[in-house]
This record gives structure tokens, sequence and C-alpha cells, in this order.
């Protein structure tokens, strides 16, 4: 085993920051790019270190970083909940960074576009939540608005809810999305009998569901590619 040595005692292009600083961003390892958020380290071990077992807990997959709680993260000594909090506030921001690009440009017009909308906000949650995307008659976005959130393997959706958003929002078309924790993209019983029981009633008053998209961590399903809207 190597003899720790601090940060502070690193040639200079090997510390986190100053590398950055001198080199960009892409010149860090994912690990370096961690040891800035945590700051420091323990008697024992370096930022560096630290940053090196956080990505092991996460089998060195920066997914299953994101969905590490505060309490998994402080189960690492060394990490306690301030340092879990920065973590976690980190991979949020990135995600809504993905996010904030595809509201800036209004316009929802393939299964692609509504799931660059929704994949960084659902991907990395661990019970499902059901949205639904208000659009108008040129597919220009009124605002997204969250139905429900519920369990691993379900959520409730009230068609009521939903409709009466649509009306108060001057909507006239509809996307509903929601994901699955399992990562199974393929649609539920249940799934499709709500999805033609919204695409029913909404006929009835003049707004149109265009898609319903279910959300995985390794993709997405489209009711309207597969031609089932």
């Amino acid at each position: 085993m190597s003899e720790y040595t601090s940060i502070k005692n690193w040639a200079e292009d090997d510390k986190p920051r100053e590398k950055l600083a001198a080199k960009g961003k892409e010149a860090l390892s994912n690990a370096e790019l961690i040891a800035i958020l945590l700051g420091n380290g323990t008697r024992n071990k370096s930022a560096v270190d630290l940053a090196r077992d956080i990505l092991k807990l996460a089998d060195n997959d920066l997914n299953k970083l994101a969905k590490l709680s505060i309490a998994d993260l402080s189960k690492i000594d060394g990490i306690g909940p301030a340092k879990a909090i920065t973590i976690i506030s980190a991979i949020e921001l990135g995600s809504r960074r993905k996010t904030t690009k595809i509201t800036n440009d209004e316009f929802v017009r393939s299964s692609s576009d509504a799931f660059q909308y929704f994949g960084p906000m659902l991907q990395d949650k661990e019970y499902e939540e059901f949205w639904v995307l208000l659009l108008n008659r040129n597919n220009k976005i009124i605002k997204p608005y969250r139905v429900s959130e519920g369990g691993v393997s379900g959520t409730v959706a009230d068609p009521k809810r939903i409709f009466k958003a649509a009306l108060e929002g001057n909507a006239t078309q509809l996307v509903l999305c929601h994901n699955h924790p399992s990562g199974n993209r393929q649609p539920s019983a249940a799934d499709i009998k709500l999805t033609e029981r919204l695409v029913y009633s909404g006929k009835q008053i003049d707004i149109e569901v265009v898609d319903h998209i279910i959300v995985t961590q390794g993709g997405y399903y489209s009711f309207a590619d597969e031609g089932k809207i």
C-alpha cells in the first residue's frame, strides 16, 4: 500500500483545482471533478481518494451515482451529510441544465423532443411520477404539469386533474409522460388502458393527446411511434 500524501503536497499539475484552471474541465477525471466538490479529504485519505470511494459505491456509473441518497453517500467514511448534499446538488444542476435547453427551444414536435425534455427530469427517479406537457396548436410548450407521484411500481393519473390543467392552460394538445424505475420500457396493461381513456376523453373536449412517453434510464417508449395513439 502506498503512503498517503495530502493533495497539498502534490505537484501543481496534479492538483484538481489547478489542473482545471490550467487545462480545462475536460482534462479532469470523474474522481477529480468530485474531489473539487468535496473540497477536502480526511486525515488518511485525499479528496480524490474519497471521490474514488464514492464512484466505487456507484459501480463507476454516473447514472447510478445520481440515484444515491444522502444516507447512501454518508455510509462512506469521511462523507458526512454536508458533502453528500453538495454532490447531490451538483448532479441535480446538471439534470436541470439539460431540461432548460429543451424548454428554451419551446417546441415539442416528436417523441425524441419529448424524451429530451422529460428524460433528465425523470430518468433518475426511484419512484414513478406522471407528468403532462401542455402544448398549443403549433406544438409550442405552454408549461409542464406534474399530475402525481407514487411508488416504485405505479402512480395514479386522474383524468379530471389532467384535463382541468389543460383547460386552465388553454392547451389544445397534450404529451403524457411517466417513468418506469424498473427500467422496463414496455407499457403495462394499466398504462395502455389509461392512455386509451385519456385519448378518448380528450376527443370529447377537442384536446388531442399526441403521445404518451414512458421514460427509463436506458431510453423511452412512445405510444405514437408504436402506432398506439
